[in-house]
């Protein structure tokens, strides 16, 4: 791809922008190698926090012709967590996919811009080791096929490899920076959680320290008393919590405070990157534990067998879908069509209990409930003739029976 670009002539280029060192110092590098350039950096204000405070600034002072900042936390709560959510999907049975599910919308945004615009490319600063590359370019890919993808770290003359050289550069072009000492973790936050890699966690064998998490505190910390909050749901989405219906984006921000106050969502863990190979991160997803927890309760509660069955299925198939970057991807809109037929009932309420880093349902109700107290009793009655079993199970048995006899088993 270095090769490709080199030889690549733009004009306008819409960036993925963060306000960091490294996107701060490709958008002078970008002006450096791509002659006549027009420059608009994009930047998706997704609930991190004050990352985002006085980036239009920073991007003109940096070598931006254009800085966009786009509101897009109630469409990500909307209409990427929620449907992630209500799909089930894990990424390796613990990983709630916060970065990965991120990705696709900044990137639908930076290819609605590039049309508005007229720009005839597209880019982003992920490196050529890492998931982040894929999202995006897939992305761009499946929304934008005509623009061209610049990705400077895959550009050969790309220098800036290291932090020290990256500063030396942002010094050399007077693209501002907050400070030149290297924060000790790398972490991605958005509204639904925030991931800490690198230093210490590279290592399997260290445990992660109290003062690595930021949106919740360390267990050792949690209140000795537990914490309730009720959470409800129509048709698999989330909709109230403690009876008060609020925003998709209000809901995961009232859940993360709580959660976070009793430790909740702390995930560590080491994952298979789409790449190939491991890596060991920290997790911290206080509002979506909190959320999987009830909408799996409420399931347990509404679905019938064989089609809860089933969508654990494809729950496994639609997280590697998200990890993989191909949220646009014709199999996950089609398993987005299953998953919202086969939630239709689940509608109700949940009440969680938080206490010392665990989410653990306290009840759950609904209108559309499966259960039957009466069937579900020990006590025969009758709703249930217990002589019914006897065919039942000689049937299933049979294939069983017929195979012992042939293989020689019993007298």
């Amino acid at each position: 791809m270095g090769e490709s670009q080199k030889n690549e002539s733009v004009k306008k280029i819409v960036l993925a922008y963060s306000g960091g060192l490294d996107t701060s110092v490709i958008l002078p590098w970008l002006k450096d190698h791509y002659a006549g350039v027009k420059l608009i950096a994009f930047a998706a204000e997704l609930g991190q926090g004050d990352e985002l405070a006085g980036i239009k600034a920073k991007a003109l002072k940096s070598g931006a012709d254009q800085c966009i900042v786009a509101d897009l936390r109630e469409e990500f709560a909307r209409d990427y967590c929620f449907p992630m959510l209500r799909a089930g999907a894990v990424y390796e049975h613990s990983y709630l996919l916060g970065t990965s599910i991120a990705r696709p919308l900044i990137a639908k945004h930076q290819v609605d811009v590039a049309h508005q615009f007229g720009a005839d490319a597209v880019g982003h600063g992920a490196t050529g080791k890492g998931n982040d590359q894929v999202r995006f370019e897939l992305t761009y890919m499946a929304l934008g096929p005509e623009l061209k993808i610049i990705a400077p770290w895959k550009d050969d003359r790309f220098e800036l490899r290291s932090r020290e050289a990256a500063i030396e550069y942002a010094k050399l072009k007077g693209v501002p920076i907050a400070q030149t000492t290297r924060k000790i973790y790398s972490r991605d936050r958005n509204l639904w959680h925030i991931s800490h890699e690198g230093a210490d966690l590279e290592d399997p064998a260290n445990e992660p320290r109290d003062d690595l998490w930021v949106m919740s505190v360390p267990v050792s910390k949690a209140p000795a008393k537990p914490g309730y909050v009720r959470v409800g749901f129509e048709a698999g989405t989330p909709v109230s919590v403690d009876g008060r219906k609020l925003a998709p984006h209000k809901i995961i921000e009232k859940l993360n405070e709580l959660g976070g106050r009793h430790a909740v969502g702390q995930v560590d863990l080491v994952e298979n990157r789409l790449v190939g190979m491991k890596s060991r991160g920290a997790y911290e997803t206080p509002g979506g534990t909190i959320l999987i927890t009830a909408i799996r309760a409420l399931e347990s509660l509404c679905l019938e067998r064989e089609l809860m069955h089933y969508k654990q299925q494809l729950a496994l198939k639609y997280a590697e879908l998200v990890y993989y970057g191909q949220w646009f991807h014709p199999l996950r809109v089609a398993l987005d069509s299953f998953m919202q037929t086969a939630t239709q009932s689940v509608t109700g309420e949940v009440k969680v209990k938080l206490f010392k880093g665990r989410a653990t349902v306290a009840s759950v109700t609904s209108p559309k409930s499966l259960y039957s107290r009466d069937l579900a009793s020990f006590t025969m009655g009758a709703e249930y003739d217990g002589k019914d079993a006897i065919g039942f199970i000689r049937l299933l048995g049979l294939p069983m029976r017929v195979h012992a006899s042939v293989n020689g088993r019993g007298k």
